[in-house]
């Protein structure tokens, strides 16, 4: 019953988290309720597994719909694979509590800024000149990749986030190119979860091929829909976000 159920939820992770980001909001709670007595890096390594190649599936899929913008990719997938390396380092010094606070307040803005600006992602309008353009793409990457590792969720929204407000790409684009953003950004972090034997596969192969079932639907329908669709979506995550950093907030207060 736990593993069947622990599947639905990583099939609705993969759906949201190909549409918008933020899957591992569903996912990894959900992990942690069914199966409390695993060690925690047990865990997220499996966790990573399933929706690593999930995401890789979503991004595929907008790879063969979505016309992605393979400069700004690398530009920002080299940045944030880098930079979350590091993050997760001071993790491991510092409380990440210490941050969780500010990044409420970040998240809420977020959150309020999409939700007023109507036409927002909704069309392609550019913010700089093209060639300043994977300079902005690597520092979006480089501090969407510190947050990875340093705190983690809802890493994807907030990269669809920052390529919609900062550069000025439409929702979909921005869908299709953090996809890979954060397949290049999960691939360090995965091989130190197997090369360590964290990965428990019993539980990652059934949570993989529901994850990647639910990748595919999302991003299929994703495209389908446009860009209308994808801002709601975002919404309702963003929304979810800010549930999950005030519920940390107030229960360390």
């Amino acid at each position: 019953m736990e593993l069947a159920l622990l599947c639905v939820f990583a099939f609705l992770a993969g759906f949201i988290d190909s549409v918008v980001g933020g899957g591992g909001l569903v996912q990894v709670p959900a992990f942690f309720i069914l199966y409390p007595q695993l060690p925690v890096p047990n865990i997220i390594g499996t966790n990573r597994l399933a929706s690593a190649v999930g995401t890789s599936v979503a991004a595929w899929n907008y790879a063969r719909l979505v016309r992605i913008p393979w400069k700004i990719v690398l530009y920002a997938g080299l940045t944030a694979a880098v930079c979350s390396y590091f993050g997760a380092t001071l993790q491991s010094m510092l409380p990440s509590d210490l941050l969780k606070p500010i990044i409420l307040v970040l998240i809420v803005a977020v959150a309020i800024y999409s939700y007023r600006k109507k036409d927002l992602g909704q069309h392609e309008r550019f913010h700089f000149a093209e060639h300043q353009i994977p300079w902005i793409a690597a520092a979006i990457g480089a501090a969407l990749g510190f947050y990875n590792g340093f705190v983690g969720p809802g890493t994807g929204s907030l990269l669809v986030f920052g390529f919609v407000s900062l550069i000025g790409y439409s929702f979909l684009s921005s869908s299709a190119i953090s996809k890979v953003v954060n397949v290049i950004a999960d691939v360090s972090s995965l091989i130190f979860f197997l090369t360590h034997k964290y990965v428990l596969f019993h539980l990652a192969l059934p949570m993989m091929v529901c994850n990647v079932a639910g990748s595919y639907a999302g991003s299929q329908m994703a495209v389908l829909r446009g860009n209308a669709f994808v801002r709601r979506v975002f919404l309702v995550v963003v929304a979810g976000i800010i549930a999950r950093f005030a519920w940390d907030v107030i229960k360390r207060g």
